[in-house]
């Protein structure tokens, strides 16, 4: 009798209700990329119009995602223990706002600011939507799932970069950043409407509670999560540098104006939305036969796409360059889904948004957040041209190798992990 009242708890979204997650956090998650991105799409001109050198754009690039990583501890820990829709919606408007306020900037200071506040405002949506989604599939279909999720990713960077310099070149380039504030508030709203699941506090056997700090550090003892969460900054400080500093690459290296160098992301990304899902619906099938098939996957396409980056860069993105980095775009991606479910498949279910959390933390404060910076200083010292640029970035993508070796090592406990919180069950809201 227990067992049966237990077992209608249990949290079911239902198909319709799952959709409606995966819809809503799919087309968050794009909106979050475009914001991210439409900063990129603007370096030339925006730099001509502020005053501002290569190692500024890089300090502000850098205050935004250092930003995200650093609020995305408290606020993945605030979503465990509240509401995750909620936190959601509030988020995406949130961001948005400061989106808006980011194209009114007209100096240093005021761009700096409103952008360090959109990667506060994006801190906890990553891991508030891998944990909806998440708890929304079964294990065995998390990964394709997921693999739609983030096919978000290449989308928010298209749009982010061909929208984006096609406003600017038209409109002038604080012109995207009102536009693209709009869908985010719209989207933020209809957040309220995901069903969710009941958030749950992990007790210790004497009754106390654990907070903060003690959930963080039990996330630290699954050895899989830790060299996964090692991985992820060093690949992050490989494919930061790429989103960040391509457009500029491009339009030094081939001379054109803001709209033609953001037109070389489309068949980029184009090819990266393919990655994503195939990604997620191959690491399901070597899931099935093998566990550890879910971290081979990032840990082969990972070291390929850096490989393939380093090489493109130095043919400056062109004729079989141009070939090289489309490989990239779709190799990078494709591990991202099992990655995403890798960190739902081990951790407790207190802890579900939190590691997501922390898996953002890692992934900027161990790499990724440095990355625009530091590829803007070397870029500076070394003329700012086209070759130095391209050299700062090449530098980058070795993260990506000495990440493909953090994956690698995370499968060898990957299956003992599981098996530690396979007793665990999600309850409804």
């Amino acid at each position: 009798m227990a067992e049966d009242t237990v077992d209608s708890k249990k949290y079911k979204a239902g198909k319709g209700a799952s959709l409606y997650i995966l819809m809503i956090c799919t087309l968050l998650y794009m909106i979050n990329y475009m914001d991210r991105q439409v900063l990129a799409a603007v370096v030339e001109p925006m730099k001509a119009s502020l005053n501002l050198n290569d190692g500024d754009i890089g300090v502000v690039g850098s205050a935004f995602i250092l930003s995200m990583a650093l609020f995305s501890f408290p606020v993945a820990y605030i979503i465990d223990r509240w509401s995750r829709r909620k936190a959601m919606a509030i988020m995406a408007i949130f961001w948005s706002v400061f989106t808006f306020l980011t194209g009114k900037a007209w100096n240093f200071w005021s761009l700096f600011i409103p952008r360090s506040m959109v990667g506060v405002g994006e801190a906890g949506f990553m891991p508030g939507g891998i944990a909806m989604i998440g708890a929304a599939y079964p294990a065995k279909s998390r990964g394709a799932a997921l693999g739609i999720f983030n096919i978000a990713v290449p989308l928010g960077v298209l749009l982010g970069s061909v929208l984006g310099g096609a406003i600017a070149k038209s409109q002038g380039w604080q012109a995207p950043f009102l536009y693209f504030a709009i869908p985010g508030v719209i989207l933020g709203i209809l957040a309220l409407f995901m069903k969710d699941y009941k958030s749950v506090a992990t007790m210790l056997s004497t009754g106390v509670k654990v907070t903060f700090w003690p959930s963080i550090k039990t996330l630290f003892k699954i050895p899989s999560l830790v060299w996964t969460m090692f991985g992820y900054g060093m690949v992050a400080f490989m494919t930061m540098a790429f989103l960040f500093w391509t457009p500029a690459f491009v339009g030094r290296a081939w001379g054109v104006d803001v709209a033609a160098a953001n037109t070389v992301m489309v068949p980029i990304v184009l090819a990266a939305i393919v990655g994503s899902p195939v990604g997620g619906i191959l690491a399901d099938i070597w899931f099935k036969k093998n566990p550890r098939g879910r971290l081979y996957l990032p840990a082969i396409t990972v070291g390929l796409s850096a490989l393939c980056l380093a090489a493109a860069l130095y043919l400056q993105l062109k004729g079989i360059g141009m070939i090289l980095v489309v490989c990239y775009g779709v190799l990078n991606v494709m591990g991202m889904p099992s990655l995403n479910a890798m960190t739902q498949d081990v951790a407790p279910i207190a802890q579900k948004g939190l590691v997501v959390g922390l898996a953002v933390f890692c992934m900027y404060v161990f790499g990724g957040g440095w990355s625009p910076y530091v590829v803007g200083a070397i870029s500076d010292a070394l003329g700012q041209n086209a070759q130095a640029l391209g050299t700062a970035m090449t530098i980058a993508a070795a993260g990506g190798i000495l990440g493909a070796f953090c994956y690698f090592m995370a499968s060898k406990s990957y299956v003992a992990d599981i098996e530690k919180v396979r007793h665990e069950q999600l309850i409804a809201e």
